[in-house]
């Protein structure tokens, strides 16, 4: 198979699932624009906030396309090949990954823009509700260590390519002056929007063009903001948590529009670059069915590896917790969730095809960040010619570190409304002390961790994601059960990714209990006996709280339940 080739099918059976499969999906889902949003019944200028459809897309989607499309994919291809990579994100996108993330927006919207530890409460009983809170808040700490530790290692090594281009240019400190004056430019862009309140148009216009003006700029500021690691970790769960409290029409909108056409744009050189760089396929399409590590069989690793290409659980907290509170139409649930999700698909290939394209020998020992922003930038050389290679390359790392950044500060804003809706706390004081509980603990395991950590949660970190999608669709068919509508294109999604995740996270636990051992007995260092067991951990209270939640739907105690939300009722209805 070509380049040329792959990206034109792999274009066609998008276009092609979301035509078809895509609108069956919502007509199962019955969306009413008759139906008041959350956005309009509760606006209160913060979280509530209704958003025109494609600036929601864009902030959707560079909410959700963070390092686990580009990393994971990557990752995978390093260990078994790029074919079945590409056979689990064209298919898994279609009929899984999009389908759950279309299913709990607009579950998310009918019920009042409420979470999904608020939905499980609902639908399968209080303690149901209390566990999946446990479970998303185990996920989200994975979530803010792996993101938070890959973005402070490229703000402080940047793209490797560039590591000898000049001694005057600090490639990581180029990634994290380009990355700050991109939030900056969004605090402006928010501003721009409430002050002058200007069409779209304009407003595109002026400030998605600024947006590469500041990668240049970053270029000429190389030296300006060099910190170690665990500085830049600290300083970005600091603004994490700044961000977190902000109202989403000052930075979480803005921020993500313009972070929707860096994606566009990455997307783009992507295309470019398969069509017309003239390069050839150097990875081989198969390489094993397992590599002999702890995580290395194909069976069920490479569907826990990619962790967001395909399917994501991440997605579910995103669209109950951020953007269903944005929704201006019930219709808006079809393009906002199932195309974002089929749009991160084809991110998904483009780090793929940046994998493809780079001989074994070359590949080994890079890390996934590298492998992408190398590849990009090339690709962006064929527009602005080899001689701008030090902007290329910036370009590409300070994308991928833009994706990361982007869902870091979302992570956290969900976890502080997901305490805050289960405590029932309010006001300021509410929305800061459940900021800094949420960032806590991943301030205390990424100071535990050395540089490169994050590779030691990663697989974990993508078995919690795929149970937590498993554990969304479980909602989702209880609900379609509930209402009398078809379940079965949420049930057998939701049996299929359940098997592999407990799978994975079974293989998971008993490989780290060994790991521990091993340390307790001399044979292994104390830092890698204490990652095992803080995975260990886990693992257990993972599948733990997976089966409680599985038994209760099951046993259907939910629906003896008293209820605690209520669908909102169509306009004009009594």
């Amino acid at each position: 198979m070509s380049l040329p080739v792959l990206v034109v099918g792999a274009l066609g059976l998008l276009a092609l699932g979301y035509r078809l499969y895509g609108r069956w999906i919502g007509r199962t889902l019955a969306l009413d624009d008759a139906r008041p949003t959350p956005a309009h019944v509760h606006e209160d200028g913060v979280d509530f906030v209704p958003a025109r459809p494609f600036y929601l897309f864009g902030q959707h989607f560079s909410a959700i396309a963070a390092a686990g499309p580009i990393a994971g994919p990557i990752l995978a291809a390093q260990s078994f090949g790029w074919a079945p990579c590409l056979l689990w994100i064209a298919f898994g996108v279609v009929f899984i990954g999009a389908v759950h993330d279309c299913s709990s927006l607009a579950i998310s919207v009918r019920h009042g823009g409420h979470g999904l530890a608020e939905l499980a409460r609902e639908l399968l009983g209080p303690r149901a509700g209390i566990a999946l809170l446990a479970f998303i808040w185990i996920a989200l700490l994975y979530v803010i260590v792996a993101f938070t530790d890959i973005t402070a290692g490229t703000f402080v090594t940047g793209p490797e390519e560039l590591a000898g281009v000049a001694t005057d240019f600090h490639p990581g400190g180029a990634v994290a002056a380009a990355a700050i004056m991109y939030l900056l430019l969004a605090v402006i862009m928010g501003q721009w929007e409430r002050i002058v309140k200007p069409p779209l148009w304009l407003t595109t216009v002026i400030f998605v063009p600024a947006t590469f003006v500041v990668v240049w700029a970053g270029t000429l500021f190389s030296h300006a903001l060099l910190f170690d690691r665990t500085t830049w970790g600290l300083l970005i769960l600091a603004y994490c948590g700044i961000a977190s409290v902000l109202p989403a029409s000052a930075l979480l909108q803005p921020r993500g529009y313009l972070g929707g056409f860096v994606l566009y744009m990455a997307l783009a050189l992507g295309v470019i670059g398969a069509l017309f760089g003239g390069y050839a396929i150097a990875q081989p399409a198969f390489k094993t069915w397992d590599t002999g590590a702890l995580s290395g069989a194909l069976f069920p690793f490479l569907f826990v590896t990619i962790a967001c290409g395909a399917c994501s659980g991440f997605h579910g907290l995103v669209c109950s917790g951020t953007t269903s509170k944005q929704v201006d139409k019930e219709s808006h649930c079809v393009p906002v969730g199932y195309g974002a999700m089929l749009a991160e698909g084809f991110v998904a290939v483009i780090a793929l095809i940046t994998i493809m394209i780079v001989p074994t020998e070359r590949a080994a020992g890079l890390a996934p960040g590298t492998i992408y922003g190398q590849g990009i930038g090339r690709f962006l050389t064929l527009l602005i010619g080899e001689h701008n290679m030090k902007f290329a390359m910036t370009f590409g790392a300070m994308a991928f570190s833009t994706f990361v950044f982007d869902t870091l500060d979302v992570s956290t804003r969900l976890g502080r409304i997901i305490l805050q809706e289960l405590f029932g706390w309010r006001g300021r004081a509410g929305a800061a002390a459940a900021t800094m509980i949420t960032l806590a603990v991943p301030a205390w395991m990424l100071g535990f961790t050395k540089s490169g950590g994050w590779l030691q949660f990663w697989t974990l970190f993508g078995a919690s994601n795929q149970l937590l999608a498993a554990l969304t669709l479980l909602l989702v068919t209880v609900w379609l059960r509930r209402a009398g509508r078809r379940s079965l294109h949420a049930l057998l999604p939701m049996l299929f990714v359940l098997a592999i995740t407990v799978w994975a996270l079974g293989t998971l636990l008993v490989g780290n209990v060994r790991a521990m051992q091993a340390a307790a007995g001399g044979t292994a260092g104390a830092a890698a006996g204490g990652t095992a067991a803080v995975n260990a951990v886990s693992a257990a209270a993972l599948l733990g709280l997976a089966g409680y939640l599985v038994v209760r739907a099951v046993r259907g105690r939910g629906a003896r339940t008293p209820a605690t939300i209520r669908e909102q009722p169509r306009a004009g209805a009594p």
